[in-house]
């Protein structure tokens, strides 16, 4: 997974939550478009937009953005440090088993997941599904058990990326048949018929689709919000092989060559390039 860009209304208020909050270097600021990451790799662009306004809840978009820390050290250091900074945005904690994972929404409602994967040897699958589940996570003792005196003192030192996106969607038949069918990732598991998460190389997700707030939406109308999600693929073979499969189904596609820009059934805009 790439960046992730957010169309905001507030550049500077979100630059200080995902900068002083979560953790990221702010690693460029052009006029109204901030990039944010570590280790000089771009996780968040921030877009600026002063002409849009909030969708309601039930419009197809963002359900969060998940930020993946490679240490339980830091993913305590950025738990510690955005609540401490912005102690109102918390929302939950949970043991997904195959992962550990704090939530939390923005200053302007987009809903962030920040978590540390289990190694994979300790993943279970099940009939060719990953098992998956949402079990109590104690915040308090989390941090307890993993937060270092570095990590309350200097905050994230070592590496995020974006983990996996999971999006709002208007049904889970027609995401499967876009995701998997077209674009060309692998089930990874679903959860009745308002959940499903898919991935490539054996991840538990990369991308996870519900419709949980926006059953039955249709296409998204502009607002602030998910702006776009970007994916990489390995090789220029990969991407054209993509090309094909979206042009045999009759999806519209924005072409340079080096990557390729299309909408998803409800105007989520995917962005593909090469490794």
């Amino acid at each position: 997974m790439g960046a992730v860009t957010l169309k905001v209304a507030s550049l500077d208020r979100m630059i200080a939550y995902y900068r002083d909050g979560v953790g990221l270097e702010l690693l460029s600021q052009d006029g109204d478009i901030a990039r944010l990451g570590r280790s000089g790799r771009p996780a968040l662009l921030l877009e600026q937009s002063r002409d849009l306004k909030h969708a309601p809840e039930s419009q197809a978009g963002l359900y969060h953005t998940a930020f993946l820390f490679p240490e339980q050290s830091d993913l305590a250091a950025s738990v510690y440090s955005t609540a401490r900074a912005f102690p109102t945005s918390f929302t939950g904690s949970s043991d997904h088993l195959v992962s550990k994972a704090l939530y939390f929404d923005d200053p302007e409602g987009n809903g962030v997941e920040l978590y540390w994967d289990r190694p994979r040897d300790e993943w279970n699958w099940a009939g060719g599904r990953i098992v998956m589940g949402t079990e109590w996570l104690d915040p308090n003792r989390f941090l307890q058990d993993n937060l270092t005196e570095q990590g309350a003192s200097a905050g994230v030192t070592g590496d995020a990326s974006i983990g996996h996106v999971h999006l709002k969607v208007g049904d889970i038949a027609t995401a499967q048949r876009f995701y998997v069918d077209t674009v060309g990732f692998e089930v990874t598991t679903t959860f009745g018929d308002s959940a499903l998460f898919v991935s490539a190389g054996g991840y538990h997700h990369h991308l996870g689709m519900n419709t949980w707030h926006s059953a039955g939406a249709g296409t998204r109308t502009p607002a602030l919000g998910l702006g776009e999600v970007s994916i990489t693929v390995p090789d220029s073979e990969a991407l054209g092989a993509l090309r094909e499969r979206l042009a045999s189904r009759g999806v519209a596609t924005r072409d340079s060559g080096a990557e390729l820009s299309f909408d998803d059934p409800w105007a989520n805009i995917i962005r593909v390039t090469t490794a």
